[in-house]
């Protein structure tokens, strides 16, 4: 257990897809002593990066889950988080966020910053994340660390600061101008493990000098003892760490680093920037919510090893020994064999087995004190679930996460498969929030709705190779929706009589369109016409008729309901009567709302060399996209549109073909907007045509 929590730093490492992060992480384990050898991303050696633990990602050259690892560099213990590039798992970065006290932001030299960078930095400010800069891949043809510092300006809105300038650039990458000691560092041996310091080269000295100025103009500002020292020429640089790291903990400055982490470059400052920039534990305020009472009150946690304990359980993994829970202590110590309590379940669980996590492997610990990170076995809960150690009733804020927006039928070969195939969904629904399961109520199939085609593409194969359940799946099924576009009164009358007490409900108001909200149920009925006791049931009854549309069988949603009128019956009226009421009233007026179809717009993104803008433009436009925006730098071009995800199906090798596979696309949801009337009655004829089938 770590008691001195100043020593102590949880970073993420976040980027745009292939801009190094996995590359730069192996590079960090081999510097502290973690792993002994270095291996290529994409496993071409056989074995693959160490935090790249997964088959399918060492085939695929992609990271897929978030691993954690650990590591000790300048007596600091640094707990460090490799998340995903891509959009499809953006959830591995929400969620990683969510418990990490700082990040570092890595950058292509060339590319600069790419659409996934932007969602990255938004879920960073999201968590109020401080944050240092990584220019990876200095080496590479096109390099411009200083351009993407500015990108950094103008596209994020960051205040970039420099701490850094090249030597060289592209092939001729030497190493980093050091702006803090004013020397030049150099990274020679095998696998750059020796640094040296030199003086900075006589042609590049002005220019260190100047940016050096510019560096401590700024600085200067989180710090009266660096201006004084500089108006006196004092400077030292314990006092320009020192403001550097008071700005990056205010989230005022973004410190920029820069290096080639696959030519072994930079790194090892990258390294003692971690340990003198981002915060510790005890430099992020975190709050939970007080549920004992009547009134939940926000609380402010305390970074300590004496305080009752505080956990949140942020990411779930099925082990080999059952449920792994990754937890971050927030206050207090965890033991093992302890007792905690699960705020969310009220249940009552002991600690079987503590583990510190280094990518796929485990080193048993018997305590984890305020700040850590590690994991637990043996125990059931969800992602997001608080434990304590049941002196107080409290929650952590949970973490946001995005709707999927793509789904897909999915149907078992055989008997054996549908078992392998229920045990598989079971788990990867507990372990992704995103990933989502229903069973259709109609066609009884079951569907699985995720974030993209190649995340769910990811989990087909997963449950084939980790389950044995070979599985035929369908076209992608776009998450419609139905709205109305007017206002249309009801008055409607249920009533049922079957000898005896019968049933009799009457309902009387308007619907009408609800840009705010989903559904919107407003109470306007005065006089008791309708009873208090029955006005919830009238609710629920109308809310029924939500899931499913009667134009294509598509969620209806922005429908507010407005109940004014109605009439009981002292003997037949029940809830049951005036849900049926609710029913019938909703049947009877949504057609005469003129119902519409909504489709779900992708924020797309798609960035390749400058020869090829008209081909990225014309792959979008056939699309039914809209374009927002074109730049071109640096021979690069990137093209932002609104495209419909109904279009945006077998998209990537489209683009590929068109680009000579040389552009790469991202997306994001964006909203959902009116599907045009030549598009709707497709989509409606095929609904009847799907209908028709099952009766």
């Amino acid at each position: 257990m770590y008691t001195d929590l100043t020593k102590l730093r949880n970073i993420g490492i976040s980027a745009h897809i292939d801009s190094g992060k996995t590359t730069l992480t192996e590079r960090i384990l081999f510097y502290t002593n973690r792993i002994h050898a270095i291996h290529d991303v994409r496993g071409k050696d056989g074995v693959g990066a160490k935090m790249d633990s997964m088959e399918l990602e060492r085939e695929r050259g992609i990271t897929i889950a978030s691993a954690a690892t650990h590591a000790e560099w300048l007596d600091h213990h640094i707990n460090i988080i490799d998340t995903p590039g891509h959009v499809d798992f953006t959830i591995e970065v929400e969620r990683s966020l969510r418990v990490l006290d700082g990040a570092v932001l890595v950058l292509c030299s060339v590319a600069g910053v790419q659409s996934q960078s932007m969602t990255v930095d938004r879920q960073m400010r999201r968590y109020n994340v401080p944050r240092l800069a990584f220019v990876n891949k200095c080496d590479r043809t096109g390099a411009n660390p200083l351009r993407v510092a500015t990108q950094l300006r103008e596209q994020l809105g960051h205040n970039p600061v420099l701490m850094q300038l090249p030597l060289g650039l592209e092939h001729k990458f030497e190493g980093v101008i050091d702006l803090v000691e004013m020397r030049s560092v150099h990274f020679e041996g095998e696998n750059g493990t020796d640094i040296i310091y030199r003086p900075i080269p006589a042609d590049r000295l002005s220019e260190a000098e100047e940016a050096r100025e510019r560096m401590l103009d700024i600085v200067s500002m989180f710090s009266d003892d660096l201006l004084e020292a500089m108006l006196e020429d004092q400077v030292t640089p314990a006092l320009i760490n020192d403001a550097v790291r008071q700005g990056t903990l205010s989230l005022r400055i973004t410190p920029v680093f820069m290096g080639s982490a696959y030519k072994n470059k930079g790194v090892q400052p990258l390294l003692d920037a971690i340990v003198a920039y981002m915060p510790d534990p005890t430099d992020v305020p975190n709050d939970a919510i007080d549920v004992s009472g009547a009134t939940e009150e926000t609380i402010l946690l305390k970074s300590e090893l004496e305080a009752p304990l505080v956990a949140l359980a942020f990411k779930l993994e099925d082990g080999r020994y059952g449920q792994l829970t990754y937890l971050r202590v927030y206050q207090g110590v965890l033991s093992r064999d302890q007792f905690i309590y699960n705020t969310r379940s009220t249940k009552k669980h002991r600690v079987g087995r503590l583990v510190r996590m280094h990518a796929d492997e485990m080193e048993e610990i018997t305590d984890a004190g305020a700040g850590d990170i590690v994991a637990m076995f043996g125990v059931d809960c969800h992602s997001g679930d608080t434990f304590t150690d049941g002196t107080q009733k409290i929650t952590m804020t949970s973490m946001f996460v995005p709707n999927p927006v793509i789904s897909l039928s999915v149907h078992p070969v055989d008997n054996k498969a549908e078992v392998n195939v229920s045990k598989a969904l079971a788990r990867f629904k507990k372990e992704d929030p995103t990933f989502q399961v229903h069973i259709d109520p109609e066609s009884n199939e079951t569907i699985v709705s995720g974030m993209g085609e190649l995340h769910l593409e990811v989990y087909i194969e997963r449950m084939r190779r980790e389950y044995g359940a070979q599985v035929t799946v369908s076209a992608p099924q776009v998450a419609f929706r139905e709205a109305i576009s007017r206002r249309v009164e009801f008055n409607y009358t249920h009533k049922k009589q079957t000898g005896g007490s019968g049933q009799y409900g009457r309902v009387a108001g308007y619907i009408e369109p609800c840009e705010e909200k989903d559904f919107e149920f407003v109470d306007k009925v005065v006089g008791g016409a309708i009873p208090k006791a029955f006005v919830a049931a009238v609710e629920k009854g109308f809310r029924s008729m939500l899931p499913k549309g009667s134009l294509i069988g598509a969620p209806v949603i922005g429908v507010r309901v407005v109940v004014n009128d109605g009439a009981q019956h002292a003997v037949d009226s029940s809830e049951m009567a005036f849900q049926e009421a609710a029913r019938g009233a909703w049947r009877s007026v949504y057609t005469q709302a003129q119902p519409r179809i909504l489709e779900p717009i992708m924020r797309v993104s798609v960035e390749g060399p400058v020869e090829f803008s008209g081909s990225m433009l014309g792959t979008l436009m056939q699309r039914r996209g809209t374009i927002i925006g074109t730049q071109e730098q640096g021979g690069f071009a990137r093209v932002e549109a609104d495209v419909p995800l109904s279009e945006m199906f077998g998209y990537s090798t489209a683009l590929r073909s068109s680009t000579q596979g040389k552009a790469e696309f991202s997306m994001e949801f964006s909203r959902y907007v009116t599907v045009p009337e030549n598009v709707a009655e497709e989509i409606i004829a095929k609904a009847k045509a799907r209908d028709a089938e099952k009766k």
